[in-house]
Parts: C-alpha cells; structure tokens; sequence
C-alpha cells in the first residue's frame, strides 16, 4: 500500500490528497464507524486535500461495521479507496455480498522465486546472468526451501524465530481468538501433523485415528486452516464429481519455512518440500490464468502424477516432481505414471521437475522433459 501511495506521488498527484491509516495502531481504542468519520474529518481539516483523494486503510477489518461505512464512500464517490487486511476475514462470504460488483480481490502469497532473488540482489534473467550466477541461484533455492519465502525472513538472520512468532499470531489471533476454539491443544496438534505431512494424501478418517480427534473436528478444524490460507487441499482428479469428494485430498502449506520450524526436519523430506514449493508456484500461476483448475491423478494402480492442469474440459498439462531422479527404480516408478496418465489423457509431452537433471527424452514416443527446479520457476 506504501508503494502504490509512492507511485501515484512520482505521477504527480499531491501528498495532501493521500491519507493512510493503520488500524492497528494501539493508540486507536474505540474501533467503530465514528472513528473512521472522525479520521476522515480530521484528515479534511488539517490537509486541506483538492481534488480526488486516495484512502488506505490497512487491518480494516479490525474495526467494527466498517464495510457499511466503505460501501457509503464509495458509492457517494468521496475517494478512491484501497483495504486491506492480514488475514481471509475479508474475503468471507459476507464481504462478496456486502460489496458486490463493488470491490476487487488480490491474494498476496509469500515471495515467489523471482521475488525472492530479487530481495537477494539478483534483478537479472537473461541467459548469461543464468550461466554465471547459477551456482549463487542454486544455494538460495536451498534456502528458499529451507527458510520459505514470507519478506521479512527472506531478509533477516532471525529466521526461526520470526517464523515460531508467525505460526504463534496465526494460532492466537487468526484461529482460536477468531473462531472461538475451545480446544486449543487439539487444533495445535492438527496444525503440526499438517505442516509436517505436506505433499501427502490425507482423509479426515485416517487423521481421526491417528490424533484421537472426531472426523467431524477435524473437517471444522481443516475449514478453519483453509480460511486464514494456512494449508490447502489438492482434489484427486476425475470426471465423476462424487469420485473426486470421496477420494483423499493432498495438503500443502502456504510456506516451507512453517513446514521445517513447526512441523519436520528439512533434509529427511525435502522431495515433500519441493512438492510445496511448485503446489505455491502452480497456485500464482492459477491467479493469472483463473480458467486453469488444478488436481493430482492416481489410478486403481496407484501409479500417481503430482500436477494436472485442466482448462475448461481439456486437461493441458502434466507435472510430476521428483528431486533425484538418478535412482533407476524412482525413475522408471516416475516415468511409467506418467506415460500412463499421458495415454489416458492423450498428451504427447509432459515434464518431470528436478534437482539438476537437464534433459529430453523420448520415452514410447512421448516426449518428456526433465526441467530443474530453479530453471521452471523463473521460467
């Protein structure tokens, strides 16, 4: 929000005729509509604003009846206005109708790769900035597994322990405070067994038995996770609708770095990781293209492909992602699910993600191709 106040300033639109407020801040005690007007007044008074104005109004959410008095300005066109807040509250299902065909919506994910060099110093991708500095791009692919990829830990040190103080504010303030959650150690341990088995298959019946918790809890608990974007839930993919709810869902987390700090240990699931990683890259990929949808395949066999790309009836793309691909037996374990879904869907091409294998082949005249994780995604 502080960028876009900067760049509407280099496009000559005047300080005074931008007001930015943050919510959060301990000095506001009564959050109500009337402090919003009030703000509003004041702002009117001492910055004597001409023209159109430019409102931002950060953590709006943490004030009460506030969509009513947005509604209000927008509608008596009093100033262009831009909110947001840290958490899914504002995407709920209320927001949609209390602002129809008035609002606009941007999921901001932690940094993607590209973002990422770029907070380490690395702005350029030609093709021989790519020859000189892979070695330099490959070491902070293995942090960005490691350490994920939310800003502020991209840039410090304090890795761990900014990472332990997010998972602890997300469970204090976005789930037990905001869902009323009496049972505070149960959610906490769904939390972790999550974090800690990204990338794999799950059902609310399996987790039943394993944490002692009711199927039930755990489908209200999993909703919660899903609404304040800490997990998601991949569909098996099929034509038949009932076939894809009863089927198990695989789970993958909004970071990496919550994975290895809560959940398990970096180097003994870093395939798992790497899973996460192209799920995140596949999911801003899908915020371009909303047309895509996205599932993972899996046969009777239990011959399994990690991505499908579907785009309207036709499914586009098949990506399986297997960090060492050197082990003959993963290879071929690999390649034959894929020549498999490759048949059932008939595709010609496909691709494998990898750590450094480079290459492609022709496997029973299909075409697949093995791609390095840090080329596709900056590709």
């Amino acid at each position: 929000m502080r960028q876009m106040g900067m760049d509407l300033i280099n496009k000559g639109v005047r300080k005074e005729n931008l007001l930015y407020v943050n919510f959060e801040d301990p000095r506001f005690s009564e959050l109500d509509t009337k402090l919003m007007e009030y703000i509003l007044s004041t702002y009117k008074e001492f910055m004597a604003p001409k023209g159109e104005q430019h409102i931002f109004m950060d953590e709006v959410q943490e004030v009460d009846g506030w969509e009513k008095w947005i509604r209000m300005m927008h509608e008596l066109k009093k100033a262009k206005l831009v909110i947001s807040g840290s958490n899914a509250k504002l995407l709920s299902r209320e927001l949609g109708t209390l602002l129809t065909g008035r609002h606009l919506d941007l999921s901001v994910y932690p940094l993607s790769f590209k973002e990422f060099l770029k907070f380490n110093g690395i702005f350029q991708m030609d093709r021989i900035d790519l020859v000189t500095k892979e070695t330099e791009i490959k070491g902070l692919l293995r942090k960005y597994i490691e350490w994920g990829s939310f800003p502020e830990v991209a840039l410090s040190e304090q890795k761990k322990e900014i990472l332990l103080n997010y998972f602890g504010d997300l469970v204090e303030k976005d789930l037990l405070r905001r869902f009323r959650v009496r049972k505070s150690s149960a959610m906490k341990a769904l939390i972790k067994y999550y974090l800690s088995n990204a990338g794999n298959l799950t059902t609310y019946s399996s987790i039943e038995k394993f944490l002692k918790l009711s199927a039930d809890t755990v489908e209200k608990f999993s909703g919660y996770f899903e609404d304040v974007y800490l997990i998601f839930f991949l569909k098996r993919f099929s034509f038949k609708v009932r076939e894809q709810e009863k089927s198990p869902r695989k789970v993958y987390a909004i970071d990496t770095g919550l994975c290895n700090a809560v959940g398990f240990r970096f180097f003994d699931n870093i395939g798992k990781l790497v899973e996460n990683i192209v799920f995140l890259e596949l999911q801003r990929r899908q915020a371009i293209h909303p047309e895509w949808e996205l599932y993972y395949w899996k046969d009777e066999h239990h011959r399994e492909v990690d991505f499908i790309i579907k785009k309207n009836k036709q499914v586009e793309e098949l990506i399986q992602v297997c960090w060492n691909i050197n082990d003959p037996k993963t290879r071929t374990r690999e390649t034959r699910s894929l020549l498999k879904a490759m048949d059932q869907f008939g595709k010609n091409e496909a691709s494998i993600i990898t750590d450094e294998h480079e290459a492609v082949e022709d496997v029973k005249g299909k075409k697949i191709a093995y791609v390095p994780l840090w080329k596709w995604l900056i590709s």
